[in-house]
């Protein structure tokens, strides 16, 4: 059956250009301009989705994304808005939450057991040793919404950054008549933003919006971005919007100097009796479905109503050409200014378009039909009942302030008993309300306080005086039902859909004392669903006001916290603002094919593609040059600290765990740093130049942090030294393996015999005719000299190293090699082989920590971590098959209980090809020779046993020895 309505004027489809896209399995025919709601309410689709918990059917509601009904997988993107995404040719769209496809769900006999199943069931039933591991592998089988595609690798979302005076939320009447005020008031940079496609809001398409569109369109200072959805509001007037329209859409990081909100109201719902099936929806559901995109509701209708909106909505869907059967006005339903709220007149048109009126309506109850949605509704008024056939009951009984962003901004709420709402209160300097989120719901007073709202966030932004200008007069009158909650004595009324939560769950969670509305929250997860409680939060705290004999102002509202809309987590992990830093060798290393990878705020080259090889197989090659010849990386990135005065080896002395005051001058030693709680922060080699002259190396993301503890500690325990961060100027390249000495050679005077340049030593001298500081190290396990030059000479020393290493087959070499190396070394790198709870014990770096000092930073807490013993413990592992489906994070696995983690793993071709790798596994598993279980991609147990480190080279001889001349 379809519910296409002939061509209407306004509508936002070009029915010119027709879309076919597959919903499980089905093919469906849209338009350019339809949303996935649309088009499936087009093509008759009653159920779309099953409901979280029991997997009920459910169906559109509000067509606005104010609940998680239409939620789609849409390829490989899990839990797409149906409600804002816009329909693409070819797409294949499934519901999510299903087993077996959503109208032959195989997951729907947990709604059977529905009574066995209360609130609080996770806390009363699962916890417990014996039966918690139990419910808790049912749980996580059962939970969670979508379905994550690992072996899709989607392109990343673009991140933009926006600045404007005055930031407009909100396109409706007030929102336009906002923005057009505060461009007049002299705002150069006016930004209106809107979720829909296009401007307008859910204002009928009349005389008054054709003229506010004409004026926007006239305004240059103004710039739309419809289809984008402000989810969340920070300090400074920092808002983040989400492009909504399209399934890879990304973030908009807009500031702002001043901001109006006019983000409406959001329609609420009635709560009775199977208020969830399949057809049940709100009238403003309905009129966004008929008025964008020309699609009726249903066949034959009810609405359900207690305010004018409902009176209007019968009338407009029947001049629209659907069947009203009854208009059915609630029990209670508020008088508008003295009168009611339908008057003679409206009774003539209810009658001249064949519309029952029914008033004083009671409990209310909707039956299902064969397919599922709603076939008949059972009206009860105090003289009867009677049963109404429809495949609609549309819901207009009140709204609620659309407030979520004011209170993330700090605006506080005030409730007003006559409308029966909470309105936004007092605001933080340079936000503003207007229209329906300020409780103006009259067209002239909305284009009003628009018009004001705009001209005062003009005047804040301009640092202007406000303009002596009075509030426009609101006529503010109730808008719904106080409390539109019908309970039954048998059967299901939903508060929240979301998390499937009843009238009788929220009753049971307050009669076990969680009788707040932030304790009900978190009992019962009322609001903690995907709508973030739009169409729960009120009838929630309505509830529980009656519970507790008070009133909604008495109850409040629970916090509102970002984001207001769902977000992917790809818009808000996707490219950063931020400043990209190259070393000196950067263009070199593009004209040699490096394949990139990130450091920090650096990028430096993975590996370097060669024509024809894969990337294991570059890799490969690179790990080979360095072990049996010689190959050279840029390390330039690494942290550079320059440390002189009389108290600089007291201040290295008490950052690091090490001795340091006794180094010879020319000597380098490794260097370990710990926070107060003696966690690893971050490490590297500290080499003495002179008796007060020491130069300092730090991990890549640790320069800046280490520089600033550096300045921190000088300040807090007046030292004389005095700092200098030479990351920046300084360049640095690892030269290494059993072939370096004779390269290096090549290009300096310098010493390099063994018994003048010994391992860990260090010497300043000319490298190529350039000033150098050169460190022998042995990272990578062989025999390595680390070069420090000026930046601007780092490129001219580079080439060189390569010239005079070309008879010897010289390589470059990056990160990714030089992590297999090292972990053939078994070094830790911290960051990676550390998290932000580990310390040196547990990640076998003991032997760095002289416990004996007078004191370091993190002695006392290390004191302690020695008494508690050991969490985890972090030790080599070989892996019974060199293939086994095996990655880095993948759990170590001790009978039922997770026993710790892999931390590195790669192949060594220098050990014969075994795959060997970090991992911290419990102190009991720890010793050499133990057999582990990891958990691989295919979710098998894989062996592995414990071995000793390092892997390569136990006597660490190469990096020792090598040839030199």
């Amino acid at each position: 059956m379809m519910y296409r309505l002939p061509p209407r004027t306004g509508e936002w489809i070009n029915r010119s250009k027709p879309l076919d896209f597959r919903f499980e399995g089905r093919e469906i025919r849209a338009f350019e301009g339809d949303t996935l709601t649309s088009a499936l309410a087009a093509a008759g689709v009653m159920t779309t989705a099953r409901s979280f918990k029991y997997h009920r059917r459910r169906g559109m509601y509000s067509a606005a994304g104010h609940d998680a009904n239409n939620l789609f997988q849409v390829g490989a993107e899990p839990n797409q808005r149906g409600d804002a995404l816009l329909v693409q040719a070819g797409m294949e769209v499934s519901a999510v939450n299903t087993q077996g496809g959503v109208e032959k769900d195989r997951a729907s006999w947990v709604g059977r057991f529905a009574r066995f199943l209360p609130v609080g069931f996770y806390y009363k039933t699962a916890w417990g040793p014996r039966s918690f591991p139990r419910f808790e592998r049912l749980i996580r089988h059962m939970s969670g919404l979508g379905r994550v595609d690992l072996a899709s690798r989607p392109a990343p979302r673009l991140r933009r950054h926006l600045h404007c005076d005055v930031a407009v939320i909100g396109s409706g009447l007030s929102g336009i008549a906002a923005a057009l005020a505060a461009a007049a008031r002299g705002a150069t940079r006016v930004i209106l933003v809107d979720e829909g496609s296009q401007t307008g809001g859910m204002a009928a398409a009349d005389g008054r919006l054709a003229e506010q569109h004409a004026r926007l369109a006239l305004e240059p200072r103004i710039r739309t971005l419809t289809q984008h959805c402000a989810v969340g509001y920070y300090s400074d007037h920092e808002l983040v919007l989400s492009e909504c329209a399209r399934s890879d859409g990304g973030a908009v990081l807009l500031r702002a100097g001043a901001v109006v909100l006019a983000t409406g109201a959001v329609e609420q719902p009635a709560v009775f009796r199977n208020n969830d099936l399949p057809g049940v929806m709100l009238g403003s559901a309905a009129l966004r479905l008929m008025r964008r995109y020309a699609v009726a509701p249903g066949q034959r209708c009810v609405v359900l109503g207690a305010n004018p909106d409902s009176v209007a909505l019968a009338l407009e869907l029947a001049a629209g050409g659907v069947k009203v059967a009854e208009l059915a006005l609630l029990e209670g339903t508020p008088e508008m200014g003295g009168r009611a709220i339908v008057g003679s007149a409206d009774i003539q048109r209810l009658l001249d378009a064949g519309i029952a009126l029914r008033t004083g309506i009671r409990p209310v109850e909707a039956h299902a039909g064969a397919n599922g949605g709603i076939s008949a509704a059972t009206l009860t008024d105090s003289r009867e009942s009677w049963r109404v056939e429809c495949d609609a009951l549309l819901m207009s009984v009140g709204w609620s302030p659309a407030q979520q962003l004011a209170l993330q901004a700090g605006a506080q709420t005030r409730y007003e008993p006559a409308i029966a709402q909470h309105l936004p209160g007092e605001a933080p300097p340079g936000l503003f309300f207007a229209g329906r989120v300020n409780g103006v719901y009259d067209i002239d007073d909305k284009l009003a306080d628009g018009e004001y709202a705009g001209r005062m966030a003009a005047a804040w932004c301009r640092r202007e005086p406000a303009p002596s200008l009075r509030p426009p007069p609101r006529t503010r009158t109730a808008q719904g039902h106080a409390a539109p909650l019908f309970a039954h004595a048998a059967g299901k009324e939903f508060v929240d859909l979301d998390e499937d939560l009843t009238l009788a769950d929220l009753a049971n969670a307050a009669q076990e004392g969680f009788d707040s509305v932030e304790l009900m929250k978190r009992y019962s997860t009322v609001g903690m669903g995907p709508s973030q409680g739009k169409l729960s939060n009120i009838n929630a705290a309505r509830h529980l006001a009656a519970l507790r004999g008070g009133t909604p102002a008495d109850v409040g509202l629970t916090t509102a916290r970002p984001p207001y809309q769902p977000i992917a987590l790809g818009a808000m992990a996707g490219q950063r603002h931020s400043p990209l830093r190259r070393t000196a060798m950067d263009a070199w290393h593009a004209a040699r094919n490096a394949s990139w990878m990130p450091a920090g705020t650096w990028r430096r080259p993975a590996f370097y593609a060669q024509s024809g090889s894969t990337d294991a197989q570059c890799i490969a090659a690179e790990v080979r040059a360095v072990r049996t010849g010689v190959a050279l990386i840029d390390v330039s990135t690494l942290g550079k600290i320059d440390v002189h005065g009389p108290d600089a080896a007291l201040l290295l002395e008490r950052l690091y765990t090490g001795r340091f005051a006794k180094l010879p001058v020319g000597q380098t030693r490794y260097a370990l740093a710990l926070d107060e709680a003696g966690t690893v922060i971050d490490d590297g080699v500290v080499a003495r130049l002179a008796d007060q002259h020491w130069y300092v190396s730090t991990t890549t993301t640790g320069a800046a942090s280490i520089y600033r503890e550096m300045q921190r500690r000088v300040l807090e325990w007046r030292l004389d030294c005095v700092l200098h961060n030479l990351t920046g100027h300084f360049a640095a390249m690892n030269l290494a393996g059993p072939c370096c000495g004779p390269v290096l050679a090549a290009c300096t005077s310098l010493a390099l015999d063994d018994a003048s340049f010994p391992y860990l030593a260090v010497r300043e001298a000319l490298i190529g005719g350039v000033a150098a500081r050169v460190l022998r190290v042995g990272f990578v396990g062989e025999r390595g000299y680390e070069i420090h030059v000026p930046a601007d000479q780092a490129l001219k020393v580079w080439e060189q190293l390569f010239e005079a290493g070309r008879g010897a087959g010289i390589m470059p070499f990056g990160v990714e090699a030089q992590r297999v190396l090292r972990l053939e070394k078994g070094h830790v790198i911290v960051g990676q082989d550390t998290d932000g709870l580990t310390n040196p014990f547990e990640a076998g770096l003991e032997w760095i920590v002289k416990a004996d000092k007078p004191f370091f930073v993190g002695q006392r807490s290390l004191e302690a971590l020695r008494r508690r013993g050991n969490r985890q413990q972090l030790v080599g592992v070989e892996f019974d098959s060199a293939d086994a489906p095996v990655l880095e994070c993948h759990l170590v696995i001790d009978g039922e209980d997770i026993a710790g983690r892999v931390t590195s793993l790669a192949h060594s071709d220098a050990l014969g090809g075994p795959r060997i790798g970090l991992a911290f596994v419990k102190p009991s598993l720890a010793a050499t020779g133990t057999r582990l279980s990891v958990r691989g991609e295919d979710g098998k147990l894989h062996g592995a046993r414990v071995v000793p480190t390092p892997f390569y080279d136990a006597g660490q001889l190469r990096q020792r020895e090598g040839a030199v001349s």
